[in-house]
């Protein structure tokens, strides 16, 4: 019989998040430079457990299209203005309080299908300790007219819309779009996945 001492402790994933995907210069959180086409927001927020404390060891990517409408992806082969400043991708890590940030562009609209757009959003994916697989949601924009006739945002049940919808702010001479991603409990981000489509 093996002594406890011998056992290996019960460990959750995500040792490896601070020395690999949060390592230094594996920070994007500024997606634009000085030259990117479009209305500059800045998307802040939070990722909270099910107790409502921050998170402080998570990773949040986000990706979207230009302000044009357009992916920088070889899929999206749709004539609209490709903005080689723009590469509509990014990633950070959450701070001691569970706290992100990007700087980014308002995007355009994307289809649906040959008759539908789809409102401007923002795709994110949020990896952690304890998930052992990301997460994959989206940031709609409260103020949008488009988002309230969203086809996607449609099939999410009305009383959870909001976990969705980011609030615009104004700070100084930023437009800030604020949201928090709750990992469960109260007030529980909605999570989904649009396989096989770019989102």
């Amino acid at each position: 019989m093996l002594k406890s001492s011998y056992l290996t402790a019960a460990q959750t994933v995500g040792p490896f998040f601070h020395d690999a995907l949060l390592r230094e210069g594996a920070h994007i959180p500024t997606l634009v430079t000085p030259e990117t086409l479009g209305e500059r927001i800045r998307v802040e927020g939070r990722v909270r457990d099910g107790d409502g404390a921050g998170v402080p060891d998570a990773l949040v990517e986000i990706w979207q299209a230009n302000a044009a409408g357009r992916y920088h992806h070889p899929l999206d082969t749709r004539d609209l203005p490709l903005d080689p400043t723009f590469i509509g991708f990014g990633r950070t890590g959450t701070d001691a309080e569970g706290r992100f940030w990007f700087e980014t562009v308002k995007p355009g609209p994307v289809p649906y299908d040959a008759t539908t757009m789809q409102a401007p959003h923002i795709c994110v994916a949020v990896f952690g300790r304890g998930l052992l697989n990301h997460l994959v949601t989206r940031l709609y924009f409260a103020d949008d007219p488009a988002t309230a006739t969203d086809p996607i945002l449609l099939r999410v049940p009305a009383e959870r819309r909001s976990t969705l919808l980011a609030r615009r702010e104004i700070a100084g001479a930023t437009t800030v779009y604020r949201i928090d991603i709750v990992l469960q409990g109260i007030g529980e981000t909605v999570f989904f996945n649009l396989s096989g489509e770019v989102a």
